[in-house]
């Protein structure tokens, strides 16, 4: 028998093959769309389901990973509906948190500051400017553990991935993929267009939450000098 999918006012309910349930809460990237992302995962986050898993956040959905022996998917959706119905929206007031994260651009450390400039008639001093100006939203963590997909790149500096990736992007490296701005939190292969660096861990193994960044989070950049880098390094690796 087919699995059919369930709605409640915004949010829609879809089987992810025989284990998980995704709960999509839209169909577009927006603001709006994220916070109700995060209204339900602060929801399954304080749930007492039984079933569950564990959940994922992504763009515009939540995917719900359960045990269908537990629940079976028609009784799992009927609780979910119940407790989605019962979802407060205060969650979605709450001023989020803003993360400053200094960045020393160019040179050895942003490589592509110069094709970015001059892929669209400026200057590199211009395209630090306008990446220092933005607000940021995290609407998710993927891709490498600690990785933050930003959202509110300018148009202005918003530039397609490299042709050809590197095989080795350094942990620390601050980059531009299209509409979105990006740090990869580790050493790995990558083809964003690299700007600069930052010498903040974003992956952090040996804590509770191992993410310097969570969904939700509001970023802005501060530029940096090469000495101040070196410093904050240091300390960093102290910690």
């Amino acid at each position: 028998m087919t699995k059919q999918p369930y709605s409640w006012t915004e949010e829609i309910l879809s089987p992810l093959g025989e284990t998980a349930v995704i709960i999509q809460c839209g169909d577009q990237l927006s603001d709006a769309v994220q916070r109700r992302v995060m209204s339900v995962c602060a929801l399954l986050e304080k749930s007492t389901l039984s079933a569950m898993i564990e959940w994922v956040p992504s763009y515009t959905s939540v995917t719900l990973f359960y045990d269908p022996f537990i629940s079976p998917y028609p009784e799992l959706c009927r609780i979910l509906l119940q407790q989605l119905n019962q979802m407060k929206e205060s969650v979605q007031d709450n001023k989020p948190r803003t993360v400053t994260i200094p960045v020393c651009y160019g040179g050895e450390w942003g490589p592509d500051l110069d094709y970015v400039a001059s892929e669209h008639g400026l200057t590199p001093e211009d395209v630090i400017a306008i990446h220092t100006s933005g607000d940021y939203l995290v609407h998710m963590i993927g891709f490498a553990p600690g990785f933050p997909y930003l959202g509110g790149l300018s148009e202005q500096i918003a530039t397609p991935r490299r042709a050809t990736p590197r095989l080795r992007v350094e942990a620390g490296t601050v980059g531009i993929g299209g509409k979105q701005t990006g740090i990869y939190p580790v050493d790995t292969p990558g083809g964003w267009q690299c700007i600069g660096r930052t010498p903040l861990r974003l992956f952090r193994p040996e804590e509770n939450i191992p993410s310097l960044l969570v969904a939700g989070d509001r970023v802005r950049f501060k530029q940096i000098t090469m000495q101040d880098y070196l410093a904050l390094k240091r300390k960093e690796g102290e910690r």
